[in-house]
């Protein structure tokens, strides 16, 4: 699931069929109206952040959640969290100003909510200080495990986004590509869009839904996988 672009597999010959089947998968899941298998992850808001002396949590387990500042992530937490208003969710892009970390369960595991990037009307000055204080997260905290890169499911491949890509693989970081607001893309349209991501990302994006519910379970159950190692039976 996850992918280090230095050892991206292969893809000469591109995997036609895998992304025929999870595109017919998710349509299925987007006729019905059931989803009873996601289980939400009780998340709450552990501590804001501003500034690096604030950094909290350095080496606890930790997925960071980035992505373009109207690709939906706010939602997509919200979904996550069966909570509706747990993180704020606005018709403005670019409200998210802090690194937001939100505590799973009673767990010491972490998802960390990160600025958008990629919206131009804030003063320079504001955004280069989201841009260091992100970039400083990024590098150095010892308990980050995977950057969750959303990305919208309705646009081709955006430039903001493959620099956030490229500047997560130049740290070695894995990356776990996610399709957001997939229930607003028809059959031909989903298709494409994976298979765009596919040879960016090293593998298939996992695709959500916040409005419908779709993929929770799959997202919700692949960060507990990370972040939350099970006792060996």
């Amino acid at each position: 699931m996850l992918s280090r672009r230095r050892k991206r597999a292969d893809h000469k010959g591109l995997p036609v069929r895998f992304l025929r089947r999870r595109v017919k998968a998710f349509m299925r899941k987007r006729e019905s109206t059931e989803n009873a298998c996601f289980s939400p992850l009780r998340l709450t808001l552990a501590g804001t952040v501003f500034s690096k002396v604030q950094l909290l949590h350095a080496h606890a387990p930790q997925a960071a959640l980035a992505g373009r500042s109207n690709v939906g992530k706010s939602s997509l937490l919200n979904a996550l969290a069966g909570v509706r208003k747990l993180a704020r969710v606005s018709a403005a892009p670019g409200k998210t100003r802090s690194l937001n970390f939100y505590r799973i369960g009673e767990t010491e595991a972490f998802i960390v909510d990160l600025p958008g990037y990629g919206y131009a009307k804030r003063a320079n000055t504001e955004r280069r200080s989201w841009a260091e204080l992100l970039q400083h997260y990024l590098r150095f905290s010892p308990g980050l495990k995977v950057l969750v890169l959303l990305l919208d499911a309705r646009l081709p491949p955006q430039e903001s986004d493959l620099k956030m890509l490229a500047f997560a693989s130049s740290l070695a970081l894995p990356v776990l590509p996610v399709l957001s607001k997939a229930d607003k893309c028809n059959k031909k349209e989903l298709s494409a869009c994976l298979a765009a991501w596919l040879p960016l990302a090293g593998n298939a994006p996992l695709v959500t839904s916040a409005e419908k519910g779709f993929g929770l379970a799959e997202l919700g159950a692949t960060l507990q996988e990370i972040l939350i190692p099970q006792p060996v039976s």
